[in-house]
């Protein structure tokens, strides 16, 4: 079915600095049209950083999408559409947390609302934390403080973390290393 739907016309309608929003115009089958909206993010990546306790770090931050503070683990858009999302991972590890670690394992990739937009992210597992320091963006402000995966999973299934990065990266780590 999808060879019969076509996108036949992309109109940028908006250019920020983290996307673009075009209206793109699609014919179906039976020869009618439709515009949809679709947004084109570069990319982004994150990392699910535990240490050696087995506690996981985690980032509370502003989002302004939301208007308050969240629970996510570390993550950040890739500074080039091409950059690996292993290099992506590595820095904002150090800049949001103030670790390093030599060991990152890919865990998974998704897709955050393929209805519309294309953002892919590609989560990492940290392991063998090295202490550093933050290196925050400019109007970057983060708190960090490590949980217990059941502390978390509280939190997830209680709706106090919402994040989809952060619950799916979670949900797979404890399924892939801790059963």
């Amino acid at each position: 079915m999808s060879d019969e739907i076509k996108r036949i016309g992309r109109e940028l309608v908006y250019q920020g600095a983290i996307l673009r929003v075009y209206k793109d115009c699609v014919k179906f089958p039976d020869g009618s049209t439709a515009d949809w909206d679709f947004i084109q993010h570069d990319g982004a990546a994150a990392v699910v950083p535990v240490m050696e306790d087995g506690r996981i770090l985690m980032v509370r931050q502003y989002r302004n999408a939301l208007d308050r503070e969240t629970l996510e683990i570390p993550a950040g858009k890739l500074d080039e559409p091409d950059e690996p999302g292993l290099t992506c991972s590595a820095r904002e590890l150090e800049e949001e947390t103030g670790y390093r670690s030599d060991h990152l394992e890919w865990l998974l990739t998704l897709r955050t609302t393929v209805a519309f937009c294309n953002e892919k992210i590609e989560i990492y597992v940290a392991k063998d934390l090295i202490p550093s320091h933050q290196h925050l963006d400019e109007g970057e402000y983060v708190d960090v403080k490590a949980y217990t995966m059941k502390e978390l999973k509280e939190m997830i299934f209680s709706g106090k973390i919402e994040d989809s990065k952060t619950i799916a990266a979670l949900l797979a780590y404890e399924a892939k290393y801790l059963r």
